[in-house]
């Protein structure tokens, strides 16, 4: 039994769908561990996007990476009947409002981030002991300070305190984070200009108008964006942890896969169009 190109190739796409999937949990559970500390006293409802930004945004793009997969690949034209239409742009329109949420939520921590005061007469995490104060590792992940590594996390210097948390760092942990935390707004907001251009790529193909200056103009602009998406997850290797730098590669090959879909969309209405010579 021979396996077709095809089918590993769409075997393949599916499964970076999946591991996007499964990253919904991972992010959770870090989220989770930092609203721990962050809300103390519970997470109020306007505090959710601030808590979970990262698994609400996640969630929201997978669901919207289906839509696109469902509209450019899976679904053939004599589908899109009226209430399917309506149903995928209402499923679209709705990811899209959580999508937006969640770069707000970016925005929100990094904001919180900048609220980083110094914690006056105190040169050593050692001197927080024996209180429950928790070292700031990097973004969102927290170590808890014991007799035996706190040492190691600050001998001597200046500390600084997030708000209303009892959670510490240093001067230069606290630039990493913070220059991390503007990795994920920049982030959000370029994946935000992405699929509109992806939006506009859809809506003039279903109309035969995805083609010279307009065919154009989207392939300058995706070779930007795309390209600032790649620093992103090359500076998430260098200096985040692994689940941001696995999440952004995966985010990257998805989305090569719905460009592929287009293509292919287009391949097939040109040659649809060709006149057959007899």
């Amino acid at each position: 039994m021979s396996i077709s190109s095809n089918t590993l190739y769409q075997f393949f796409k599916y499964f970076v769908y999946v591991m996007l999937a499964m990253n919904i949990y991972w992010f959770f559970d870090e989220e989770v561990t930092a609203a721990a500390l962050q809300f103390p006293n519970g997470i109020a409802a306007h505090d959710l996007i601030e808590a979970f930004s990262a698994t609400i945004d996640t969630a929201a793009w997978v669901v919207l990476l289906l839509m696109f997969e469902l509209e450019t690949y899976v679904l053939e034209d004599r589908h899109f009947t009226k209430h399917v239409t309506w149903l995928l742009h209402g499923l679209r329109v709705l990811c899209y409002g959580f999508i937006v949420y969640a770069f707000f939520g970016y925005v929100d921590n990094l904001t919180f981030l900048y609220e980083a005061t110094v914690l006056d007469d105190v040169r050593s995490a050692c001197a927080l002991l024996p209180e429950p104060w928790s070292w700031a590792t990097t973004l969102d992940e927290y170590a808890e300070l014991t007799v035996a590594n706190c040492a190691g996390f600050a001998p001597e210097g200046t500390l600084y305190r997030f708000r209303g948390m009892p959670a510490v760092v240093d001067l230069q942990g606290l630039t990493d984070i913070r220059r991390l935390a503007w990795v994920d707004v920049i982030n959000s907001g370029v994946w935000l200009l992405v699929v509109l251009v992806l939006e506009i790529d859809v809506r003039l193909q279903e109309h035969g108008r995805f083609e010279g200056v307009a065919l154009t103009a989207s392939n300058a602009a995706k070779l930007v964006l795309y390209f600032l998406l790649l620093l992103a997850a090359i500076y998430w290797g260098f200096k985040g942890d692994f689940v941001d730098f696995w999440d952004a590669f995966l985010w990257l090959v998805a989305f090569v896969f719905i460009e592929l879909n287009i293509f292919e969309w287009r391949r097939e209405d040109m040659a649809a169009d060709v006149p057959i010579v007899e």
